[in-house]
């Protein structure tokens, strides 16, 4: 079927035509081509970095036990080894165009129109590879992975864009791979990983990982980077604003608790990117990361927007129980020991019968765990979770929150109704819900559908026309600008939208 062919029979397109807006795809997966994609990695390492690479990739797509994969293990020892059910025909095949077209950068840009897409940016199904590799090759794989695909979607800068792998295992490695990246390869978009897997230090400082390998295996905690972190971060995200680059992450939490299924994948992957998503964000607003750093953009992609909403709603009650003055209804020092000894003389007869109490005795009795779980009360900044993130109102709330995160959703996702429900999320806000196609996955077998998928949310009246516009084009370019004003600077997003005019009203971007 020839390309013209191909436009007329695309149900995208065909919706593209009649907006007066261009649309912003935040999420396109790309394969590598492996003989050229092995050419850059050896040139930075020889065979050996290429080892690395095909190492880091077999322990990300594969869990092992006992160095057998799960297709090696029967049953029995899958139970017995706890051996994840990992992912498994993850990428689109039988759709032999698009299988090309995710390899092949000018066919990409070629079937932009047939997408019903302006601008993309692309995450290479490989650029995070480099985060399992080993501390003396992992600088050196990341570097070579994001060369190779700042050169082949160079001469398409206008439509596409790949992000950077940046791995941050210390803040100082982040920063290094970030100027590089931004600085030497001109990259514009980074991702990380959403978190660091650590030992746990009183468990390793007795069974050393090098001796006791399966003990380390399980022994760790995640670091998120934001709260209770090994390592002060703030130097990195200070550097992503001084560069001007929007920060976006695919953090899942397949094969954590709950997630764990040995026999089911589907089991372990729904809800596994909301949930990745939602500890990493949490922590940067907890610590007080966008506080300190009220610029910093950050895009959760593929968990959807809904858990967002979630959160804000749930700060928003949780505080207004627990900031510093309303917690003292639960301080157990305020108990009024009188007036409860009086009100169990009256009515405590008969559950109180054969005990004899005095008033101090009936206090601690009734208060129970309230007072005698902990060796002793709580004090000063023990006392205030929201303390770090600034928080004094529920205004701080949105500011910290709603106004630096946005939330990758899929076109067919129907539970982006949550992020548009200004009716139910506090200060009658809309959560910064994006649109992220992820064509190049399973989810997505043909990627001329994902633009007519999300309209026909419009149709059935799940969001309005104007959510609509907001999701596909207004907050995916606030994304992008707030961070960099330049972001869309000679590209087909800055021609489409050079005769409208833009201004910021309420912090949301509209159109006049």
């Amino acid at each position: 079927m020839s390309e013209y062919s191909r436009l007329k029979t695309s149900r995208s397109a065909a919706i593209k035509a009649t907006l007066d807006y261009p649309v912003i795809d935040t999420d396109v997966h790309t394969n590598d081509f492996t003989p050229a994609f092995e050419d850059y990695i050896a040139n930075y390492g020889g065979v050996k970095l290429v080892d690395e690479l095909h190492k880091t990739e077999a322990s990300r797509l594969n869990s092992k036990s006992g160095g057998k994969d799960w297709y090696q293990q029967t049953p029995e020892e899958r139970h017995y080894n706890r051996t994840i059910r990992s992912p498994w025909w993850a990428r689109v095949t039988k759709n032999t165009l698009d299988l090309a077209t995710y390899t092949l950068p000018g066919l990409l840009y070629e079937r932009q129109a047939e997408q019903g897409s302006d601008y993309s940016v692309l995450f290479p199904n490989n650029v995070l590879a480099p985060a399992g590799a080993s501390p003396e090759n992992r600088q050196a794989l990341q570097r070579a992975v994001n060369h190779y695909h700042a050169d082949i979607y160079r001469k398409y800068s206008d439509r596409l864009t790949p992000v950077a792998g940046i791995p941050l295992t210390t803040p100082q490695e982040g920063i290094e791979e970030l100027e590089f990246a931004v600085k030497t390869l001109g990259l514009k978009v980074i991702n990380i990983t959403g978190g660091v897997k650590r030992p746990i230090k009183a468990i390793a400082d007795k069974y050393p990982a090098d001796k006791f390998p399966e003990i380390a295996k399980y022994a760790s905690y995640l670091d998120f980077y934001g709260l209770d972190s090994e390592y002060d971060y703030d130097p990195f995200w200070a550097k992503v604003i001084e560069l001007g680059v929007p920060v976006t992450t695919h953090y899942g939490s397949q094969g954590w608790t709950g997630r764990s299924s040995t026999s089911n994948y589907m089991n372990n992957h729904i809800g596994h990117f909301a949930d990745g998503s939602e500890a990493f964000a949490k922590a940067l607003f907890f610590g007080g990361v966008t506080k300190r750093f009220p610029q910093l953009r950050v895009a959760m992609l593929e968990g959807g927007a809904a858990w967002g909403a979630n959160v804000y709603i749930h700060l928003v009650d949780r505080f207004s129980k627990r900031n510093l003055k309303a917690l003292q209804n639960y301080n157990p020092a305020l108990t009024n020991a009188d007036e409860l000894f009086e009100i169990f003389e009256r009515y405590g007869a008969e559950i109180t019968q054969g005990h004899s109490l005095d008033k101090d005795e009936l206090t601690k009795s009734v208060l129970g765990s309230s007072f005698s779980r902990h060796s002793r009360a709580p004090i000063g900044s023990e006392l205030e979770d929201f303390a770090a993130a600034g928080i004094e109102t529920t205004e701080d709330i949105r500011d910290r929150w709603v106004n630096s995160f946005f939330f990758g959703s899929e076109s067919d996702d129907r539970t982006i109704a949550a992020a548009f429900n200004d009716k139910a999320n506090p200060l009658g806000v809309k959560i910064n819900a994006i649109y992220s196609s992820d064509v190049g996955h399973w989810d997505v077998p043909d990627l001329t559908l994902p633009l007519a998928e999300s309209w026909d949310l419009v149709q059935e009246g799940v969001i309005s026309e104007a959510d609509f516009k907001s999701y596909v084009f207004a907050n995916p370019y606030k994304f992008y600008t707030q961070a960099n004003p330049e972001f869309f600077k000679g590209t087909a997003i800055e021609f489409k939208v050079g005769n409208t005019e833009f201004k910021q009203v309420d912090k949301s971007l509209v159109v006049v």
